[in-house]
């Protein structure tokens, strides 16, 4: 199944938690190899000729793992290919990212209006990130009756800019392509369409909602989105918590609960021993599960790593993403044999044994719109040391005397993203790590929180019901 980080999460969980508040929730997806692969047996709903090229497209029926149902937009031309959803196998932009994204957004369109093939009619179309903004802006150009639209902005850096010619070769009208349309800088702005003809927009937590009407994290679309603040709204991810859960994870060496976190060392033996670090259960040992690139304040880890290490402590990171960052990764880890250790890739199993057997997990992000790890971590008593940004301020407590005595402290927060202000940060977490009894007390705050979809989802279902007019 496709899946890509918090947008893949959010696919595959929100509508699983609207459906439990009985709205009628599905999910639409483009037919690559893996979702087709995943899907198994699938039946066929319609069949659809769009756009001049032309595309033949198929409507096959089927179900995600937690029973959602899937509809999949099958076209194997656009789709059916080797490598990511939006790249090559060597990390290029597909060069009809623009098609193929286009006819996703269009056939998403179509479901919400009078011409759909099917008998299910949505009242709500929602939108995740560029690849389905265009929707809203093609319901703009439809005639009612049709769906309200929502877009949600995972992360506004990536927009889905594309050549101009597109606009009249994806069937929208000339005159959309202006300063108040889908132009911006000289390009058609699939996300700006989102922001510009949803009927709300959405972002993945509160903090991240007021960063992006500034200029430094607006990344051009500050100015729109200050406009359209009173249809903007910042609702929280969660996390599935039967996935992410110590006391049931079939992937970790020991499960364990807060009143058996001495167990959590079973799995720190355990992710020494797999990655070849130093058999030394008193050292603390930091988790990184990260995409390697600058917005995650990789470049400043690897500055930051050899003076880590004479802390000391050791580091764990996994993760895939630019290739000098991943170079530079490698680089300090053979300097460091037995402190640091670097996998490249992406691995479920050790992804989930870094939560359950790091001390501390760490997340120096630039920015981070909403992130998830921070809250997987503080399910597994692994306190977070994070850069206090977007989503990171929305679910950690910074550990001082004052939260730590009303019980509210969950992790570690610094404000400037420089190796001195990381370090700064991780040896406040040593020293609490030092004493036990406090540091006890930090990993049972976390792991009493809770970041269920529950609140998320009635939040949407609050959003849905005003748009479609039922409150």
């Amino acid at each position: 199944m496709a899946k890509v980080g918090g947008l893949g999460e959010v696919s595959a969980a929100l509508p699983a938690a609207l459906r439990e508040l009985q709205v009628d929730a599905r999910v639409l997806l483009p037919g690559y190899s893996g979702v087709l692969a995943a899907a198994g047996n699938v039946r066929e709903l319609a069949r659809l000729t769009l756009f001049d090229a032309p595309y033949e497209a198929r409507l096959l029926m089927a179900h995600l793992q937690n029973g959602v149902p899937l509809i999949i937009l099958d076209c194997p031309q656009l789709y059916a290919r080797a490598g990511g959803p939006y790249q090559n196998e060597a990390g290029k932009d597909w060069d009809d990212n623009g098609w193929r994204f286009g006819l996703l957004s269009k056939v998403a369109a179509i479901l919400g209006s009078e011409s759909s093939p099917l008998d299910w009619r949505p009242q709500i179309i929602h939108c995740n990130d560029w690849p389905v903004a265009l929707a809203p802006a093609y319901l703009h150009y439809t005639p009612q009756p049709r769906a309200a639209s929502v877009v949600t902005v995972h992360n506004l850096a990536f927009q889905g800019n594309f050549d101009p010619d597109l606009v009249a070769a994806l069937g929208l009208p000339e005159s959309s392509f202006a300063v108040d349309g889908l132009e911006f800088h000289g390009r058609m702005s699939f996300l700006k369409a989102g922001l510009l003809y949803a009927d709300a927009i959405t972002t993945v937590s509160p903090t991240y909602a007021r960063e992006i009407q500034s200029e430094t994290l607006g990344f051009g679309m500050d100015g729109l989105l200050h406009l359209r603040r009173d249809s903007l709204f910042g609702i929280l991810n969660g996390i599935d918590t039967a996935v992410w859960n110590p006391e049931t994870d079939p992937l970790i060496a020991h499960n364990y609960s807060a009143s058996t976190l001495d167990n959590k060392l079973i799995n720190k033996q355990a992710l020494q021993q797999r990655l070849q670090l130093a058999q030394e259960p008193g050292i603390p040992l930091l988790g990184v599960v990260s995409r390697f690139t600058q917005q995650k304040g990789i470049d400043v880890l690897v500055e930051a790593a050899s003076r880590l290490v004479e802390l000391p402590v050791q580091l764990v990171a996994l993760g895939t993403g630019e290739r000098e960052l991943e170079y530079a990764l490698r680089t300090v880890a053979a300097r460091h044999p037995g402190n640091i250790a670097v996998a490249i890739g992406y691995d479920e199993n050790l992804a989930h044994l870094i939560e359950a057997g790091a001390d501390m997990f760490l997340m120096p992000s630039r920015f981070e719109p909403c992130g998830l790890n921070q809250m997987y971590s503080q399910r597994y008593g692994t306190p977070p040391i994070a850069r206090a940004t977007g989503g990171l301020v929305d679910t950690i407590v910074d550990c001082n005397p004052g939260t730590l005595r009303n019980g509210s402290a969950t992790g570690f927060l610094f404000n400037q993203l420089t190796a001195a202000e990381l370090l700064s940060a991780v040896r406040r977490a040593v020293a609490m790590y030092r004493d036990r009894s406090s540091w006890r007390i930090l990993q049972q705050n976390g792991m009493a929180r809770y970041f269920g979809w529950d609140t998320a989802a009635q939040q949407y279902a609050g959003i849905y019901a005003r748009l479609a007019g039922l409150v």
